[in-house]
């Protein structure tokens, strides 16, 4: 049996769904191929949404436990890892209903099975039936990485899957790994009560991030009891029996063992395209493993395109369903302007959070942009100091020309709400004057950004001063 359709989508997690319906809104017909055991992609099921509502579930029991801080007494609450399960079980059923609902609406002739490549116009699903277009989207996501260090392969271990699924608290764990989803569940792991050590391989947490910013997070999580031990190099990963998992690593010039009944893996995650046969189509891989793009999401067969974790380069929700609507819209022959990450928004949901926009100072410097930064701490200012959230700073870097406002830093309480502000001005190619001018209210936290936006309207010449 072989069908015709205008696009294929293999794949319907946020970027496919997000194709899907631009083509479908477009006129065109869609075939959406999807095998998971549940429809909704990883950030309703296994992502964002059950860990950040774990996240927040473990923020209020921290903040509960910190009774005497704030004027109150009470029995020390701990965490119900069952309630908790239970809540974030209801909390994401909501959003995978609906998306389901979507997938299922009539829109899209949706097949709830696996697909490979024959060639490059021709898809073969798992029960044998052929589908044919000229325009086809590869998204189907991603997967844990395993890499390939001695024994690591051999031994018990667990995922950011088994974190999010736990109904009992473990005494210990390892985490291996000091990046965004190591960092999220490590503390969520503590703040429920298990004694955490987390082993990274990088002498920063959070790579991606300024070594402030990292610096920031990993004091505020040292003072919270985790074990933090950075530029760390894994030896060996042996099982000693059933319920126990050695770790031999070197650190700091000493070779050290830790035995563990949860070995948690979070040594990053890989593109989801092995079994795809992309070969046979022409589509050719980066050394990273993602599907190779152009700034229109297409693949080195032009008329292949792929988005959302596949692709990269940044594993984040917004930019998958911006990367396919981009390809839809491009493959129409519509009119789209192309990819562009210079205004990128990304936030880690730890306490304190951290989330930057735009272009960093080691980027800019890079690209030979002159320009002017000005900072400010959370620990000096009266909103944070009255919530008890003094871990943090924000930063904010400018041109030092016109002013224009290149990048911001937040690190602190709500750091992934404050960032907005930042987002829409680096958006807009706001300046640091359009913003001095607007209202900011007192007492905020949002306020905290005048301060370094003020040092930098009186460093830098307004528009109307140069005339």
């Amino acid at each position: 049996m072989e069908q015709y359709f205008d696009f294929i989508v293999l794949g319907g997690g946020s970027a496919g769904y997000a194709t899907a319906r631009t083509i479908h809104e477009d006129g065109g017909t869609v075939a959406l191929i999807d095998g998971a055991e549940e429809l909704g992609g990883l950030c309703i099921l296994r992502g964002c949404m059950p860990s950040k509502t774990l996240i927040y579930s473990a923020e209020i029991l921290h903040l509960a436990q910190k009774g005497s801080t704030f004027g109150f007494e009470g029995n020390k609450p701990k965490a119900d890892i069952q309630a908790m399960h239970v809540r974030k079980k209801e909390v994401i059923a909501e959003f995978a209903d609906y998306r389901k609902e979507q997938l299922e609406d009539g829109r899209f002739s949706l097949f709830r099975s696996y697909g490979h490549f024959l060639d490059a116009t021709t898809v073969q699903l798992s029960d044998g039936s052929i589908l044919r277009s000229d325009k086809i989207l590869i998204s189907t996501g991603s997967k844990v990485k395993v890499p390939n260090l001695p024994g690591l392969s051999e031994v018990n271990y667990k995922t950011s899957d088994d974190v999010l699924d736990l109904e009992y608290v473990p005494p210990e764990c390892v985490v291996l790994g000091g990046g965004v989803v190591a960092c999220e569940l490590a503390q969520f792991l503590s703040r429920i009560g298990t004694r955490v050590t987390m082993l990274q391989r990088s002498p920063q947490l959070v790579k991606e991030f300024p070594r402030e910013a990292s610096r920031t997070l990993q004091n505020a999580m040292e003072s919270e009891g985790l074990d933090l031990q950075l530029g760390v190099d894994f030896k060996n990963f042996s099982q000693i029996d059933e319920g126990c998992t050695e770790v031999l690593y070197g650190h700091e010039g000493k070779e050290k063992k830790i035995k563990t009944s949860f070995l948690f893996l979070a040594l990053g995650r890989e593109p989801a395209t092995g079994s795809l046969n992309l070969e046979k189509a022409g589509v050719q891989l980066l050394p990273s493993g993602h599907v190779q793009t152009n700034s229109f999401q297409q693949t080195t067969c032009p008329h292949i395109y792929a988005a959302g974790d596949c692709a990269g380069p940044h594993e984040i929700v917004h930019v998958a369903i911006k990367q396919g609507e981009t390809a839809a819209l491009h493959a129409m022959g519509r009119m789209v302007r192309p990819m562009k990450y210079d205004s990128l928004l990304s936030v880690v949901f730890t306490d304190p959070q951290l989330a930057i926009v735009g272009l960093m100072p080691i980027e800019l410097k890079k690209r030979g942009i002159d320009f002017s930064s000005a900072s400010f701490p959370f620990d000096d200012h009266g909103k944070s100091i009255l919530m008890d959230a003094k871990y943090g700073y924000v930063a904010v870097h400018a041109d030092r020309k016109t002013g224009v406002v290149l990048g911001a830093e937040c690190v602190g309480k709500d750091a992934g709400e404050l960032i907005h502000s930042l987002s829409v001005a680096v958006g807009v190619n706001a300046t640091v004057h359009d913003l001095v001018n607007a209202d900011w209210y007192h007492p905020t936290l949002s306020e905290i950004w005048t301060y370094p936006l003020e040092d930098l309207a009186e460093e830098i010449m307004s528009p109307d001063q140069k005339k």
